[in-house]
């Protein structure tokens, strides 16, 4: 018998699952001293309208999730898709979930008339960066992320003219 693989909309009521993957997920990316999102973040967050969320489930059980909002190109005047964050249970990698994860958000982001998915990848991650390039992603060598934390936004915002 084989596994059947459900992706389904998150809701509010799934933030608990959410936060546990996210956690999941930066203690992969050695970065769990950064993950401080709460279970209500994540449920006030789907409950806006400022993310979407999806579950990965296998035979009933959650095993992965993607995460995203949609972003908007002032060069193509059309919106995107920004995929926050991806996440399938080491055990479960290497079976298509995350393909399949993909091509779901693809889907999506075609019929909300999104001109492009973009989304980040630590630069040591080569399992992920090989599958991002297996499905055709390319990278953008010529940008660099730039970030304001919260104490950089409140002294900047501080300043005057």
């Amino acid at each position: 018998m084989t596994a059947s693989l459900v992706l389904r909309d998150a809701t509010p009521d799934d933030a608990g699952l959410i936060a546990g993957f996210v956690r999941d997920l930066a203690d992969y990316e050695k970065l769990l001293h950064e993950a401080v999102a709460t279970e209500a973040d994540f449920a006030d967050a789907i409950a806006r309208g400022h993310i979407a969320s999806l579950i990965a489930e296998l035979d009933g059980v959650p095993v992965g999730f993607a995460l995203w909002f949609h972003t908007f190109s002032t060069f193509l005047g059309k919106r995107g898709l920004y995929l926050e964050d991806l996440y399938v249970q080491p055990a479960h990698r290497g079976h298509g979930i995350g393909k399949a994860i993909f091509r779901d958000l693809a889907r999506r982001a075609q019929e909300a008339g999104c001109v492009r998915m973009e989304w980040s990848v630590l630069d040591w991650n080569a399992p992920s960066i090989a599958f991002y390039r297996s499905i055709g992603a390319k990278p953008m060598d010529e940008w660099t992320v730039q970030r304001l934390d919260v104490a950089e936004i409140a002294k900047l915002a501080q300043q005057e003219a």
